[in-house]
């Protein structure tokens, strides 16, 4: 149970792709008709391309500076799943939005596909406002960021150490460090943790003499009467028409899955050890209260200084907040942006 627990921590497409629930409006692939759509590149610091999708609201003004708000993805995903939603929404109330692939994910550069890199991930989100900040249409000094679930964790993770990102907010957040070392509810003990990272190290040296990568976590590709309700509900997402979305870079068989030997970098990842030195910028702290990761918001609320909110969602699970336009608090989102970064 507590190695599966932490294997749900990440995502989930499908051979199948039957009986989504799509209630409470789930619109993953949402298109505003009131948005123009572009796509973009730009380098990280590593040289590294990453790709994104900007949304800008069809009646911008000339010559006048936007405030902008990145989006990140759920850990295993790509900007298809859940960011895209929020970038568009978030425009459509005048923000200008950029929806990021993650390095390594999507259609960002990094090989091999899939790896782990908690620090590229977070310097994905300071090469993003380095893009947005030099675009005339831009007021650099009011630039937020969202994270989705992994990407919670990741923006507090470079807001850290890059004062830039004027707010910030997470919904559904995973501290992809904890999860990994300790799996939900701190289930797993050290002696399992260790054995993991055994593992990863055996494969290093399988890979080291040639062989083939192997991949973990993730989510699984069929149900069957065993599978766990987590697994279940991140299934319903990424394995069914509801969510399900395969970048070119990838395959359906390993959508979601990080690589084996570098899924063990996120045991050395500590997104809220000096929390608190984010503040005085505001965070927003977003989750369902049904969620089963609604731990790492809780902790996170803790730890960090003040300005801070903690936003519970009546009703609504961990995944429901990818998507599911009626349960997701847009008007909330909204008003704390304008609130920080202010409004055209």
């Amino acid at each position: 149970m507590k190695k599966l627990l932490l294997s749900l921590a990440l995502a989930a497409s499908s051979f199948t792709a039957v009986g989504q629930d799509m209630s409470n409006g789930a619109n993953n692939f949402y298109k505003s008709d009131r948005l123009i759509a572009e796509k973009v590149s730009f380098n990280n610091q590593y040289r590294m391309k990453i790709a994104g999708n900007l949304f800008l609201p069809k009646d911008r003004k000339p010559g006048v500076g936007y405030p902008a708000i990145i989006v990140g993805h759920p850990m295993g995903a790509v900007k298809e799943q859940s960011s895209n939603l929020y970038a568009q929404k978030l425009a459509e109330q005048g923000f200008v939005t950029l929806a990021i692939d993650q390095s390594f994910w999507g259609e960002s550069e990094g090989q091999p596909r899939n790896v782990v890199a908690p620090d590229i991930y977070a310097e994905a989100f300071s090469a993003a406002v380095d893009f947005l900040g030099t675009q005339a249409f831009v007021d650099r000094e009011r630039i937020g960021v969202l994270g989705i679930c992994g990407s919670g964790s990741f923006v507090i993770s470079a807001a850290k150490i890059d004062p830039r990102m004027k707010a910030i907010a997470t919904v559904s957040m995973y501290d992809m460090g904890a999860a990994n070392r300790d799996a939900l509810n701190h289930s797993q003990t050290i002696e399992q943790r260790k054995a993991i990272i055994a593992q990863a190290a055996k494969q290093r040296w399988v890979e080291a003499d040639g062989g083939e990568t192997q991949y973990t976590s993730g989510t699984v590709h069929r149900l069957d009467a065993n599978t766990h309700p987590i697994q279940r509900e991140f299934y319903d997402f990424y394995r069914t028409a509801r969510g399900e979305f395969t970048p070119a870079s990838s395959s359906p068989e390993l959508t979601t899955h990080p690589t084996l030997t570098s899924n063990v970098k996120f045991m050395n990842f500590y997104p809220f050890n000096d929390i608190g030195t984010i503040s005085p910028r505001p965070m927003l702290f977003i989750a369902g209260d049904q969620a089963h990761s609604k731990e790492f918001s809780e902790e996170a609320y803790r730890l960090a200084g003040q300005p801070k909110q903690l936003l519970w969602v009546k009703g609504a699970g961990h995944v429901d907040l990818y998507d599911r336009v009626e349960l997701i608090p847009f008007d909330q989102l909204t008003a704390f942006f304008r609130q920080n970064l202010g409004a055209n």
